[in-house]
């Protein structure tokens, strides 16, 4: 097929753009399963803790960590909470957030260790029009990160501002 035919075809459809949900799209009740899961390499946390100069050795040095109460390295729960929130942008929020408002109770009930897989959802528990923000909505929701035994590492309450559709500048109707 010449050049001209490919971009005729491709260019025949509607044309999609990936985007988290406007706030009306947002179901409080509903969970969300983010994919796919993340792997968490010791690189990865030696890079994340060093970048964030936390010189916690539990995380850094294994020798160290191997004589703790839970006999090797742990996946630094900073890590954690910023992949399990990070594993949602996609599917929720990408192009429709407007400010990340705060993160309320954060749990670690189960440590996260090298090697192990991360998997991510999010509970709505709360969407509602903002009152000084025309045009946006406050959504209320809760993070929870399971290994790959389905053992809860992590969970945190997260408070977040999000355009209504077709407020946001710039944005497409519904895109």
């Amino acid at each position: 097929m010449s050049a001209e035919g490919r971009d005729a075809v491709a260019g025949a459809g509607r044309r999609i753009v990936q985007r988290g949900l406007w706030f009306e799209e947002f179901e409080p009740g509903a969970t969300y399963v983010h994919a796919p899961g993340r792997t968490i390499t010791e690189a990865d946390n030696v890079l994340f803790t060093t970048l964030t100069m936390n010189t916690q050795a539990l995380h850094l040095d294994a020798h160290w960590a191997a004589t703790q109460p839970f006999g090797e390295q742990l996946v630094n729960s900073m890590l954690t909470l910023a992949t399990i929130v990070g594993a949602s942008v996609a599917q929720l929020t990408q192009g429709t957030l407007v400010a990340n408002l705060g993160f309320g109770a954060v749990t670690f009930p189960h440590p996260l260790l090298i090697g192990d897989t991360l998997r991510s959802e999010t509970l709505v528990t709360e969407a509602r029009l903002s009152g000084s923000r025309p045009g946006q909505g406050v959504v209320r929701l809760v993070h929870t990160g399971r290994n790959q035994n389905g053992e809860v590492v992590a969970t945190a309450e997260r408070a977040t501002l999000v355009w209504c559709r077709g407020a946001a500048p710039g944005a497409e109707d519904g895109a």
